[in-house]
C-alpha cells in the first residue's frame, strides 16, 4: 500500500518566539495536506514549545517534541528517526515558505523518481522593521537521471548556493535512510550533510521555481556573529569540497574555478571577521593572523585559478594577490562598516559579488 504520508517536514525549534508562528503557519497552509510536521523544541529558554505546543493541540498532523538543548543536528536528527514520509523536508523555524512548496517538488520527485530534488529560493534581508530587500536564488530547469550528469553540473548548483542549506530540497527518505545519513554534531551542519546526500546521489531534478523565504533579521543569528574559529572552519569545509571533487573524479576547468572562486570568497569573509566589532584581539594580533592566513599555498592557488564574476570583487582580492597585511585588514574594516551600517547596501553587494 502507498504510504499515505507523502513529506516528513522536519524543524528544530530554539529561541525563536517572535518568529516561529509564521513558519508553523505557511507549512500549514501547504496546498499539499498528506504530511507530518514534527517540530523539535531544542529545550529553548522561551515561549516557543509552548506555541509549538497550541499549534499543535488543533492540527493532528502536528507532532510536538520536547528535548534538552543539543543543538540544531541533534534535534533534526531525533525527528528523522521517527519519519514515515516518502521524502524528507527540512524547515528553519524563523523563515517561511510559499503554499505550493511542497506539492510541487513531490510532484517532480515522483514525475522523474527522483531521489533529491532542489528549489530555488529566496533571501529577504530586512534594513528596517517592516522594510526588506529580496535577492533571488536560482538556475534553470534541469532533470539529471544519472551520477555523471550531476556531477559535471553540480558546480552551477554550488555556484548559486543551491546545495548548502536543506530548506531548499526534497530528500528521498529511502535514500536518506538506507544510507544512515544524518546530521552531524558540528558547527553549521547543513553544508557537510548535504555533502554526504549528494556523494553517491542518482537522480536529481532542479527546478527554477522559488518557493522558500530565508529571513536574514536577527542580530542573534549565528551567521552575523564573531567567530573565534570561523578560519578554521572555512578550511575544514574547502577540504570536504576538494575531497568531494577527487572522490567523483571532476577536474573541469568550471569545478575547478567554482572551488577556487568558493574558497577566496569565504577567505575574504574570515578577514572580516576578524575585524567585527566583537572581536577583542588587538592590532597587532589581527595582523599576525592575517599574515599567517595569506601565507597558505592554498590561498596563492586559489586566488589565482578564481575568476570574480564583479568588478568590485577584483578589487577586493588585489590586496590578497599581493599579500598585502595592511592593505587586506584595511578592505576588511571597509565590509564591517559597510555591514554594520548599511544592510540594504551591504547585502546588494554580497548577492552581486
Amino acid at each position: 500500500m502507498e504510504n499515505k504520508i507523502k513529506v516528513s517536514v522536519i524543524m528544530p525549534v530554539y529561541k525563536v518566539e517572535e518568529y516561529v508562528a509564521r513558519a508553523i503557519e505557511s507549512i500549514q497552509a501547504q496546498s499539499l495536506k498528506e504530511f507530518e510536521f514534527f517540530i523539535v523544541d531544542d529545550g529553548s529558554p522561551d515561549n516557543s514549545g509552548a506555541i509549538c505546543d497550541r499549534y499543535a493541540a488543533e492540527d493532528s498532523r502536528i507532532r510536538v517534541i520536547h528535548k534538552e538543548n543539543g543543538g540544531a543536528p541533534s534535534a533534526r536528527n531525533t525527528a528523522m528517526d521517527l519519519a514515515s514520509g516518502e521524502y524528507m523536508y527540512f524547515m528553519d523555524s524563523d523563515d517561511w515558505a510559499e503554499p505550493q512548496m511542497l506539492e510541487e517538488m513531490y510532484a517532480l520527485a515522483k514525475r522523474d523518481n527522483a531521489q533529491l530534488v532542489v528549489a530555488g529560493f529566496y533571501i529577504d534581508t530586512y534594513y528596517e522593521e517592516d522594510r526588506f530587500r529580496t535577492d533571488d536564488f536560482y538556475v534553470a530547469d534541469a532533470v539529471y537521471p544519472d551520477r555523471e550528469s550531476f556531477r559535471r553540473n553540480a558546480y552551477a548548483l554550488f555556484d548559486r548556493n543551491l546545495l548548502y542549506t536543506p530548506w531548499n530540497k526534497l530528500y528521498e527518505s529511502k535514500y536518506i535512510q538506507e544510507n544512515r545519513l544524518r546530521y552531524p554534531e558540528t558547527l553549521w551542519d547543513d553544508f557537510p550533510f548535504n555533502l554526504s546526500v549528494v556523494e553517491n546521489i542518482e537522480r536529481v531534478t532542479v527546478t527554477s521555481r522559488q518557493y522558500y523565504h530565508f529571513i536574514r533579521k536577527r542580530a542573534e543569528s549565528e551567521t552575523a556573529a564573531y567567530r573565534p574559529d570561523m578560519y578554521e572552519k572555512r578550511e575544514e569545509e574547502h577540504g570536504w569540497m576538494v575531497e568531494l571533487y577527487k572522490k567523483w573524479g571532476v577536474f573541469d576547468a568550471q569545478s575547478r574555478e567554482m572551488i577556487a572562486r568558493r574558497y577566496i570568497e569565504r577567505f575574504l569573509g574570515c578577514v572580516e571577521n576578524l575585524t567585527n566589532p566583537k572581536c577583542n584581539l588587538t592590532y597587532a594580533q589581527k595582523r599576525r593572523e592575517v599574515k599567517r592566513m595569506l601565507s597558505k599555498q592554498r590561498v596563492t592557488q586559489t586566488v589565482r585559478l578564481a575568476k570574480p564574476h564583479s568588478f568590485y570583487m577584483k578589487v577586493l582580492l588585489l590586496p590578497v594577490r599581493w599579500k598585502n597585511v595592511t592593505l587586506t585588514l584595511l578592505e576588511a574594516s571597509a565590509i564591517t562598516f559597510v555591514k554594520t551600517r548599511s544592510t540594504k547596501l551591504f547585502a546588494r553587494l554580497k548577492a552581486g559579488r
